[in-house]
């Protein structure tokens, strides 16, 4: 599962730090889900508990992650366009080689940066102060007798001659336990992610060594997409008016490759204006196995949230695309499709609107009509802890959760604009 990221911008001096501590949730939570999984299929484990804390040294410009530990972003180029696009974009910290100070200087009459330089195995600042140590790693012999503990620097850089060499995963697990912050050196923002996403802790920074405009630009997406998973989404209470037969369709069956526990669904509707919280199948079924990872989401024409604010149409879903999973708070994260299913199914019609205003406005969806489908409810169903109804126990009056947003939509993106949909 992909992490939140939150980038630092800057260089910050041990003056301006402090100690937060934070537990492991984020352990604990999928540990919950394989122990959930585990439990359909009739497997026994014994439950771990991780009391486990880490403390992380955090600069006061900089957002706690779920895991606690914020993400850093250090910028190597000689190109001024580069350099231009990653300042606007929030990335204030720059490394030159030592016999580049001429253009260090030229630059930063230009833009507020903090300026670094790459000298005899050491990055130092401005002002000859050592911020951080340098490793070269080639092999992973060279890893696994790297000692960055012995250092008094708290900022490691690892540079990796041949990194294919070295899969991030063992690089991570090699360092875990480190309270210092270790940089990798990236070429491309697909060999960053590698570095910010193994064994879902990641490093704590990575140095873009690029002359590519369009690296900096991929980069910054993919940090604005994981800090989405920060952000709760507000989830409105309707009231269910009307719930009826419609005949057969193509319906659309996404398969995550992520498990998802009770309360959590994703977001589809009919129209963009109001998208219904649709559960998973993880719940137990008299009719069939749970499937924690499936959610029977909806006929093909019906929309999908997808992560940066978009929607997309249930039946433009692949292998490999993201979308976003939502639990009965609000809270996101966002999930790889690992399968799409359509199948031609008897479907049912479901229309609510808003149980705290009078307005006429419909919100519609259609779902196959099947006891494995169920939508979000804003309290507990029974006293078995259930938040969702199945659509074959719908009925008017019931309560549901939907996502009120823009109705005008232009390839998935919102847009200011008059709309009539029925």
């Amino acid at each position: 599962m992909a992490l939140p990221l939150v980038s630092s911008v800057s260089y910050i001096k041990s003056s301006n730090q402090f100690h937060c501590s934070f537990s492991l949730r984020k352990e604990r939570l999928e540990l919950d889900r394989l122990l959930l999984w585990s439990s359909h299929q009739k497997i026994r484990f014994s439950k771990r508990t991780f009391s486990q804390r880490i403390v992380v040294k955090m600069s006061a410009s900089t957002l706690p992650m779920n895991l606690g530990k914020a993400k850093k972003v250090w910028i190597w180029t000689m190109c001024k366009e580069v350099m231009t696009v990653a300042v606007e974009r929030g990335w204030n910290t720059f490394i030159f080689s030592s016999d580049n100070r001429k253009l260090s200087n030229e630059w930063s009459s230009i833009a507020l940066m903090d300026t670094l330089f790459i000298e005899e195995k050491k990055v130092i600042d401005g002002t000859g102060n050592v911020v951080a140590s340098v490793f070269e790693v080639s092999t992973p012999e060279e890893l696994r007798s790297l000692n960055i503990e012995n250092e008094q620097i708290e900022n490691i850089v690892l540079d990796f001659l041949d990194w294919k060499s070295i899969p991030a995963e063992n690089l991570v697990a090699a360092l875990q336990g480190s309270e210092k912050t270790v940089f990798a050196v990236s070429n491309t923002p697909s060999e960053a992610k590698l570095f910010l996403e193994a064994l879902e802790h990641g490093l704590g920074g990575i140095i873009l060594k690029s002359e590519d405009v369009k690296a900096v630009l991929d980069l910054k997406e993919y940090f604005d997409k994981r800090n989405e998973e920060s952000d709760t989404l507000s989830l409105t209470e309707a009231t269910i008016t009307r719930v009826q037969m419609v005949g057969m369709g193509d319906r659309v069956c996404v398969d995550l490759c992520s498990l998802m526990r009770p309360g959590e669904g994703l977001l589809v509707g009919s129209f963009a204006r109001g998208l219904f919280l649709v559960h998973s199948e993880c719940l137990e079924s008299n009719y069939i196995e749970s499937r924690p990872f499936r959610v029977n989401a909806g006929p093909v024409h019906a929309y999908v949230a997808v992560p940066g604010g978009k929607t997309c149409y249930l039946s433009e879903l692949r292998t490999g695309r993201e979308v976003i999973v939502v639990d009965q708070k609000g809270k996101q994260r966002t999930a790889v499709v690992g399968r799409v299913k359509i199948e031609k199914r008897p479907l049912i019609v479901v229309e609510a609107k808003l149980s705290t205003k009078e307005e006429e406005t419909v919100y519609s969806i259609i779902l196959q009509n099947a006891e494995t489908v169920a939508l979000v409810t804003p309290h507990q169903v029974n006293s078995s802890g259930r938040t969702a109804v199945p659509v074959t126990s719908l009925k008017p009056g019931d309560q549901v959760l939907i996502r009120l947003q823009g109705g005008a939509r232009h390839t998935g993106i919102e847009i200011q604009e008059f709309i009539v949909e029925n």
